[in-house]
């Protein structure tokens, strides 16, 4: 299928080329241009299929989120290999708002076995178009327009409203549900990580996983990811508005940060970026983020409890020890199987090392320690 080409590279003179297919362009252009109808779309399929989701409930939803390159990818790999959770999939953008019928339309026009290749990342990861990917974000997008803006807060603390939103965000779920015929969905988002609060208030019963990763092997990859995909998209305006759609903005020529409620903090982060400071801007960007975390924690007891701050090293360190406590947090059971297959491919990543001076070493720890120290749950 051809969602699966959308995160795919290709190299060329030694560049490297982001790939996207002319139907997702225009069907993905067609979305982005005229939301309301999309949404209008979503509503009448619930209507046409009143009947179909009325049994199914929604029983405690598990949502990943963190900063890019924390180790979320992964985490959703394993809970999305538990037999109970449905997620989205790289075949379910650009059409995410319709996800009853396009998975209707994927599963009787497929043709042949699906190839596996390497995300766009270029970090070992092999994805097809039925792999697990965050794709919920273009809902959040049509129903929150300043989502990104990175002059404004882009938090949602447990008081917002948005009825409209809620209604149609609790019915897609649903809707997913049963086209994948499971019990519990699976949210990868890493913007979700300013929307705790809210995500916990709608649904009290949910469990959240918050990657983090050492700052110094995190700052790198960060960086290392940034100049890629700029390298990718550059000249590439079919893969700039691709990201854009899709709702990432965590790397290339669109990068925008996520504004924790700290306005002055990010407009110093951008400089730092723009003023050739990349290291200390990106350190203090992971400062800012998971700053913000802990102190949601700490004033949210209840959230606490919700949520379980994964270490990434743990992860590959000791991987069978660490997925069985994620998926106890998420009331899962743990299956053998699945315990044995992480576990003989998680390792540190020897794909790339950091390669930074002791002066840049300083300025990740000046940046970062004092937010390390308070990251728990």
């Amino acid at each position: 299928m051809m969602a699966a080409r959308q995160h795919t590279v290709e190299r060329k003179n030694g560049g490297v080329a982001f790939r996207v297919s002319g139907f997702d362009h225009v069907l993905g252009a067609l979305i982005e241009r005229f939301p309301r109808l999309w949404i209008g779309l979503g509503n009448l399929e619930t209507r046409v299929l009143a009947d179909e989701i009325e049994p199914v409930k929604i029983k405690a939803p598990i949502y990943v989120a963190g900063l890019a390159r924390a180790g979320t990818t992964i985490a959703l790999e394993i809970l999305a290999s538990h037999d109970e959770l449905a997620s989205h999939l790289y075949r379910d953008f650009p059409p995410v708002f319709t996800p009853w019928w396009w998975n209707w339309f994927v599963k009787r026009s497929r043709r042949g076995d699906l190839i596996a290749s390497e995300r766009a990342h270029k970090d070992g990861i092999m994805i097809t178009a039925d792999s697990p990917e965050a794709r919920e974000e273009a809902i959040w997008m049509a129903f929150f327009p300043h989502a990104h803006d990175p002059t404004r807060s882009n938090v949602l603390e447990r008081d917002i409203r948005n009825e409209p939103f809620e209604r149609f965000y609790r019915e897609h779920i649903r809707k997913l549900l049963a086209a994948r015929n499971r019990r519990r969905y699976l949210s990868k988002g890493n913007y979700n990580v300013t929307r705790l609060g809210y995500l916990h208030e709608l649904f009290p019963d949910a469990r959240f996983i918050v990657p983090v990763r050492d700052p110094v092997w995190h700052v790198a990859s960060l960086m290392k990811q940034h100049r890629l995909f700029c390298e990718g998209e550059r000249g590439n305006q079919r893969a700039v508005d691709y990201m854009r759609r899709s709702g990432h903005f965590e790397f290339g020529l669109d990068m925008r940060p996520i504004n924790c409620g700290d306005d002055q903090a990010v407009r110093g982060i951008q400089r730092m970026w723009n003023d050739g400071e990349e290291v200390r801007g990106w350190a203090r960007y992971w400062a800012l983020v998971y700053g913000y975390v802990a102190d949601l924690l700490e004033r949210d007891p209840a959230l606490c409890e919700a949520t379980m701050i994964l270490r990434y090293e743990e992860l590959c360190d000791r991987p069978r020890e660490t997925i069985t406590r994620m998926m106890e947090h998420c009331l899962l059971e743990v299956d053998d199987a699945v315990l044995t297959r992480f576990a003989e491919r998680l390792r540190t990543p020897d794909y790339y090392r950091p390669n930074l001076s002791d002066v840049h070493l300083a300025a990740i720890a000046e940046e970062v320690d004092s937010v390390v120290a308070r990251l728990r749950c």
